[in-house]
């Protein structure tokens, strides 16, 4: 219920630019807060009908399929979206979508661009598909304000920042809706490989699919992984 109540107000705000004017950031982020600690005060007292874990610290899966990475000239191609608490259950698996390009801007790909994704099938997914970029980001924000709050989950993948990048250009709503913060397992690989050399020779063989929700799926079962070694708790 008071989800409900904050993002109505929020929602009232925004609708009034008198309210909001210069102090719009200050103010999502006040209702942001107060929504946390009401969580944490529903939690220590007992009240267990909304789930502390499950509403705070549930972190949002993006992986996309580009036809390269460069920001100002490539695009999105195929994007995926899994949704799990902190210990990296899955809550929900969202939407995995192949978005149309036409035939000359798949022409236009680089050459390894070219045979992994003719490869992989996503190549002629993509001619086929009917998907507009914009229908493609309102499932995304349908899929992902059902399970989370605004401002309040973190984007979560691996090398994510590259994602965010193109999610910043071509899903700014969904972009804005996600905290700012990012969970990059990338990061704790590179640790990882610095700190533990003998954690890192073990780390879960990938299988590069380079599909967006198999790839999904590989990075939790990897951030798993250093969950379970890496920051084992004694």
């Amino acid at each position: 219920m008071l989800r409900n109540v904050v993002n109505n107000v929020k929602r009232g705000l925004k609708g009034s630019k008198s309210s909001m004017g210069e102090h719009s950031v200050e103010i999502r982020k006040l209702f942001t807060s107060l929504f946390i600690l009401a969580q944490i005060s529903n939690y220590c007292s007992g009240n267990k009908t909304q789930n502390f874990d499950l509403e705070v610290n549930r972190m949002v899966w993006v992986d996309m399929e580009m036809t390269g990475l460069d920001i100002q000239t490539d695009k999105i191609m195929e994007v995926a979206c899994i949704v799990t608490d902190s210990n990296l259950n899955i809550i929900a698996e969202g939407p995995n979508i192949v978005i149309h390009h036409p035939r000359n801007v798949l022409d236009n790909m680089s050459e390894w661009c070219k045979k992994q994704h003719a490869k992989t099938g996503l190549t002629e997914a993509c001619l086929n598909s009917n998907v507009t970029l914009n229908e493609a980001e309102n499932k995304l924000m349908a899929f992902v304000t059902k399970y989370v709050t605004e401002n309040v989950s973190p984007l979560a993948g691996n090398s994510v920042y590259m994602d965010r990048l193109f999610l910043r250009k071509y899903m700014p709503r969904l972009d804005e809706y996600l905290h700012y913060r990012i969970i990059d397992v990338s990061t704790i690989k590179e640790l990882c490989r610095r700190w533990n050399p003998n954690l890192y020779r073990d780390i879960p063989k990938k299988e590069f699919s380079h599909r967006a929700l198999a790839d999904i799926r590989e990075s939790i079962d990897e951030l798993k992984y250093y969950k379970n070694t890496f920051f084992k708790i004694e």
